[in-house]
């Protein structure tokens, strides 16, 4: 890692021989000298206009602009929304500049808001809104949405596609208002080309309701809006990808997309066998790695696009998905959007498992190997009505349908021992499962005046239903092959049925108190029921068929639960104060009942129900916030319902319907800050739960055999904490990132075992730290390094302690020189501490890319090999709460595969490639 460090400094220090400049000044009202805060001040070259450096004046209209570079002069734009657009020409023979006040005047020709066409500012500030001009950064000819994202202040993209502006999750990206395939960002990010993108636009998470009537959305939850050029919003893009390797590697993808004006059509469809979904993978190592670089580490061959999941959380996958997209509107007033998607996955895992498991005598070892070929089938239909009867009001419905069924064929034999016996199981099940679900939501709001009072009412269900047909066999012997009585052979048909029907129903009123300040009053009534039924059938050796009915293991059983909660609200919502207190009654009605039993339980519950939020914004881009929450959890059916679980013979489990519901309590705070003039930002934060009649485990093990059921007990508590560190620096034709996080928690795991109440605290410290350099677009560098530390304490064995330490080490490498020419290597090491011995120690995993354009840049012809030194493995470590554990699983191996790409776009009847490179959509 020491050679990253020393490689990226010297980067640094050859970047700082460019001439450095600073341009300070105050921007203020021409007429009272009152500061303009959150202006955009930018410079340019005065030659061909294109953008040096810029930034955006503080709360008291200060500002500085930093940069490099040997010109000798500069153009300086100011722009602020309602006043003339104000230049300057600089000369640059003193490279320290203060230039006092700028003064500028209101605009005469304002309507609500000033629209500056000939200057294009890099960044304007808008209310609430961010907004970022595509154009005024750089980018390779055939940059996708992700790239020129990288190139925007507070903005970040990591491995795994996840973004951040400012330190604050980016959870939808919008194309012209509307969600683009769902809500599935990286499908957006990697698949829209830059030159059909005007604006990035970043605002606080809203939902279509809050849109509608004003209120503030959430400040620490961010959405992405892409807005596309005028002349570009009619036309099409495609784009297929067909490759075959070695081992019987494949892969099949193809997207396209139709614009025009407010009506979009996409549709997208992949099949392969590497682990990937095929829609959200880059151009340089596409559906192999690099995005996927966790999944390979650490064996997890499941992955999600647009809400479902492929596979399962390991193993090998192969997956065929297929999905259709459409949204249109009209006249301002109707919106409708609906997709459908389908997708198949057929998974092979394999792992082997060592297990070391406490108890308040000494402890007993487990060790399991296992095998697994699960396949699954899924359809999800999601259909969006909204109108708007008039300007005040607003109905909106949203359903939506999945359906699934699959087939499971599992083995596995266990070995348990301890200083004085030892057992051996053997399990086989087949099974096949079918679930169906059916959600919708129903809304209705109604604006009263223009100061933010409304009326809104709401009714959501959700309606699922999962079956399941299981042939199960195992055995249960010792070391000398006598199988154990009762349960030493079980040969059983398992017949599952299992329903879950959800009903809320809300009313909310916002009355306006003062200028910001509003009084929230609501009821919401929700009720859950869940149906459990398990016939379980013995094999019948006379009728070879299984027709014995077992009434101890099988189970008829009911759970209600009813919620009430009236409630009142303050809420203020201020420039730069928004604070809100909220205080109701949460009453809970739980009703069990095991109708083969012929046993019900009924209890009430009434708590008080609170919840508080301010923030504060110290300036544009700082702020600090604290937010604290109760609530209520009820216990799973399984933690409820009182029939023995014998699918794991060494491990059974018994439910309790006498089970209260969890009572938890939530403390959050932070502080951000992000300078635009630096380009520099920061963000601490930390969270603690609390947990009344938390449910915990209470186990009895006994000759080997473990029986669990749950009880209720005080005492859990859930923590984290953070700080991360970022900082961008350009120097002409090159730029240089860092990033370092700290992030640590805490976890208090309590529960029974042999009837002591033990207690495991859990801590972690994860530091990592990514660096980045890009030269003129033609060489990126990005090494990482993460750190893994784990330590448990345990008071059930001798105030016993477990800790590893996994250290990562990284580096992603890609040159796109010569011309036409894309070659790239993704490295990770990985050295996995305290495994067990005959457990890997250590990982490395090298993925490379080697890709040609040609045909206008619209054809790509590409070479990659996954895991090029064939030393990836499987290892991981788990510290649970009472157990210690040591797995290795079945992963994908090396290949080599070659890949064709051609894409394809027109836009506003004009095929925009002709005569030049077209744009990469992966």
């Amino acid at each position: 890692m020491k050679h990253f460090f020393l490689l990226f400094l010297i980067f640094l220090t050859t970047g700082s021989w460019a001439q450095q400049f600073s341009i300070s000044g105050k921007v203020v009202d021409a007429q009272t000298n009152v500061p303009l805060e959150s202006a955009t001040l930018f410079v340019e070259k005065v030659q061909d206009s294109s953008l040096v450096s810029y930034t955006i004046s503080n709360q008291d209209g200060n500002f500085i602009i930093e940069g490099s570079g040997k010109m000798d002069s500069l153009r300086l734009v100011s722009i602020f929304n309602g006043y003339a657009s104000l230049s300057r020409m600089l000369s640059l023979e003193q490279r320290k500049i203060e230039l006092g006040l700028l003064k500028m005047e209101i605009a005469n020709n304002i309507l609500g808001e000033v629209t500056v066409v000939s200057e294009r500012a890099p960044v304007t500030v808008k209310k609430d809104t961010l907004e970022f001009n595509a154009g005024s950064f750089n980018t390779r000819q055939d940059a996708n949405l992700e790239e020129v994202m990288k190139k925007l202040p507070g903005v970040e993209i990591d491995a795994q596609g996840n973004i951040t502006v400012n330190g604050k999750p980016v959870s939808r990206i919008l194309v012209n208002g509307k969600e683009f395939f769902g809500n599935d960002p990286k499908i957006a990010t990697k698949n829209l080309p830059k030159e059909i993108i005007d604006k990035i636009q970043v605002v606080d998470t809203k939902t279509k309701s809050e849109e509608f009537t004003g209120k503030a959305g959430d400040p620490d939850d961010k959405t992405i809006n892409v807005t596309i050029k005028e002349d570009k919003n009619k036309g099409y893009f495609a784009r297929a990808t067909a490759g075959g390797g070695t081992d019987e590697r494949y892969e099949l993808s193809g997207i396209g997309n139709y614009f025009k004006d407010d009506l979009r059509i996409s549709a997208l469809a992949s099949s392969n066998n590497i682990n990937s979904s095929g829609f959200s993978m880059d151009e340089v190592f596409d559906m192999m790695g690099n995005r996927g670089r966790s999944i390979m580490i650490r064996s997890n061959g499941s992955f999600a696009v647009n809400g479902m999941n492929f596979g399962s959380d390991k193993g090998i996958t192969k997956s065929e998905t297929a999905g259709l997209n459409f949204t249109n509107e009209w006249n301002k007033k109707y919106e409708v959007a609906g997709d459908y998607f389908y997708a198949k996955s057929d998974t092979e895992t394999a792992s082997v498992v060592e297990r070391e498991t406490f108890l308040p005598e000494g402890s007993f070892y487990t060790d399991i190997v296992s095998e697994a070929n699960i396949i699954n089938q899924n359809h999800r239909a999601n259909f969006n009505f909204e109108v708007e009867l008039d300007t005040m009001t607003r109905i909106a419905i949203r359903p939506a349908i999945t359906f699934s069924d699959g087939f499971a064929h599992r083995t596995s034999a266990s070995e348990r021992m301890d200083n004085s016996r030892e057992l051996i199981t053997n399990i086989v099940d087949k099974e096949d499962i079918l679930s169906k679900e059916f959600s919708n939501r129903l809304s209705f709001t109604r604006k009263f005046g223009k100061r933010g009072a409304y009326l809104e009412a709401s009714f959501e269900n959700s309606n699922q239903l999962r079956e399941s047909e299981n042939f199960f066999y195992s055995e249960l012997f010792d070391t000398d092959g006598d199988v154990l009585q009762e349960t030493g052979i079980q040969d059983q048909f398992i017949d599952d049925r299992n329903t879950t029907d959800e009903y809320e129903a809300a009313i909310s009123q916002r009355s306006v108190l003062a200028e910001k300040l509003f009084l929230d009053l609501s009821y919401d009534f929700s009720t859950r029921q869940m149906n459990s039924t398990r016939s379980v059938y013995e094999y019948d050796g006379e009728t070879n068929s299984y027709n014995l009915f077992n009434n101890l293991l099988s189970n008829d059983f009911e759970v209600k639960s009813f919620k009430h909660i009236p409630n009142a609200g303050l809420n203020y919502e201020g420039k730069k104060l928004r604070a809100s207190f909220d205080i109701g009654l949460l009453n809970t009605t739980l009703k069990n009942q095991n109708f083969l039993a012929d046993v019900d339980f009924k209890n009430n519950y009434n708590d008080l129900f609170l919840r508080t939020n301010v923030r504060y914004e110290l300036a544009r881009g700082k702020s600090v916030y604290a937010y604290y929450q109760n609530d209520t959890q009820i216990p799973s059916i399984r933690e409820l319902q009182p029939v023995p679980n014998l699918t794991d013979p060494l491990n059974i489990f018994i439910g309790n319907p006498k089970l209260d519901p969890t009572y938890s309590h939530r403390i959050s705070m932070g502080y951000q800050n992000f300078d635009f003039a630096t380009r520099s930002g920061m963000s601490i934060y930390a969270s603690t739960t609390f947990y009344e009649d938390q449910v915990v485990p209470y186990s009895i093990t006994e000759d080997l055999i473990t029986t669990t059921t749950y009880r209720n007990l005080d005492g859990g508590i859930s923590s984290y904490a953070g700080i991360s560190l970022s900082k961008r620096i350009k120097k002409e034709e090159q730029e240089f990132s860092y990033r370092f996080g700290l992030y640590g928690n805490y976890n208090r795991q309590i529960g029974f075992s042999n009837g002591f109440r033990y207690r495991a605290d859990r801590f972690g410290v994860y530091p990592s730290i990514r660096l980045g350099y890009n030269y003129n677009d033609k060489i990126e560098i990005n090494p990482r390094y993460e750190m893994n530390y784990n330590l448990s304490n345990y008071d059930i064995s001798n105030r016993r302690e477990e800790e590893y330490i996994n250290h990562t080490v990284a580096l992603e490498a890609t040159t796109y020189w010569p011309k036409n020419v894309v070659f790239g290597n993704d490295i990770s090491f990985v050295s996995y501490g305290n495994v067990a011995p005959g457990f890997d120690p250590t990982s490395v995993l090298w993925n490379m890319s080697l890709g040609y354009k040609f045909l206008n840049d619209d054809a790509t012809l590409k070479v990659k090999v996954y895991d090029l030194l064939n030393e990836n493995v499987s290892t991981r470590r788990t510290i649970a709460e009472d157990y210690v554990q040591d797995t290795r699983e079945l992963i994908l191996e090396q290949y080599f595969m070659l890949s064709f790409t051609y894409k394809i776009s027109r836009f506003g009847g004009k095929d925009p490639n002709k005569g030049k490179g077209g744009f990469m959509m992966f």
